[in-house]
């Protein structure tokens, strides 16, 4: 048994939507978010610029004693991790990997779609990955730029004029090319997802990338003995800017009231 705290970091909100699938999942972890508001969106960044990023919000969790690191960030994840993983000696988990390991099980036609930021479709990782899975399975990404500053902003309700507008926009492509999974590959789109299912259509199965690296996270707890005690997890929340704005957003993706968040200064990490 270990009781140290799990540390997990994104460029904004968007991550919390994988803290609320771990603390589903393994509701005896303590958990230490980190939110990086002051840089959000990381999605347009350089190679060069989110690593130095990732390595800041890495330095910032390992201030405290922590067991393991979730990177709630699918652009981190899919240009960083190696890098990471390398420079850290405890475990490392990204969001890509066990999200195209569901993909491609889910899959009858062989045809999965992927929604991300500029620079995760850029990388290439999640085709890759799937691609090194199961290199039958074709792979149709797409961009989305827009989703994060819109769900920062709360625009994510059905319903909403302008966040449905452009969703449609940009998932008809992917519609009309026949997919039967659609991989969200940003910690920030679950929050779309009653708009996204809705344009889709039930026939096609969302793949929720927070939730796949809880379930991740746990099987590589247990295969540690990481895994905590049998007790009520807590958990502390820090941004770089706007902690109130912060915790008035929080609260919608976590659906729950919001413990103090505190405010942190990145770059002297």
């Amino acid at each position: 048994m270990d009781n140290r705290a799990i540390g997990v970091f994104d460029s904004g909100l968007g991550g919390l939507t994988a803290v609320r699938q771990i603390r589903s999942i393994l509701p005896s972890e303590n958990i230490i978010y980190f939110g990086d508001t002051s840089r959000v969106p990381y999605g347009g960044r350089s190679r060069e610029i989110l690593l130095k990023y990732a390595r800041q919000d890495v330095h910032f969790l390992r201030s405290f004693d922590i067991k393991a690191i979730v990177i709630a960030c699918g652009t981190v994840s899919s240009n960083a991790l190696t890098e990471l993983q390398a420079e850290n000696d405890l475990p490392m988990l990204g969001v890509v990997e066990p999200a195209c390991r569901r993909a491609v099980k889910m899959t009858r036609n062989r045809r999965v779609g992927m929604i991300a930021t500029a620079a995760s479709v850029r990388s290439g990782a999640y085709a890759e990955t799937i691609r090194r899975l199961d290199s039958g399975v074709e792979v149709i990404s797409k961009a989305c730029p827009l989703f994060v500053p819109l769900v920062e902003n709360g625009r994510y309700q059905p319903g909403d004029i302008v966040v449905e507008t452009v969703a449609r926009e940009y998932l008809e492509p992917l519609k009309e090319a026949g997919i039967d999974v659609l991989i969200l590959g940003c910690t920030h789109y679950p929050l779309l997802t009653d708009v996204i299912a809705e344009i889709m259509g039930p026939e096609v199965e969302l793949i929720d990338t927070g939730a796949e690296a809880a379930w991740e996270l746990k099987r590589t707890l247990k295969a540690r003995d990481l895994l905590s005690e049998d007790r009520e997890g807590q958990a502390s929340f820090y941004a770089s800017d706007r902690p109130d704005d912060f915790s008035t957003l929080a609260s919608r993706f976590l659906r729950q009231d919001m413990p103090a968040v505190r405010e942190v200064d990145i770059e002297r990490y």
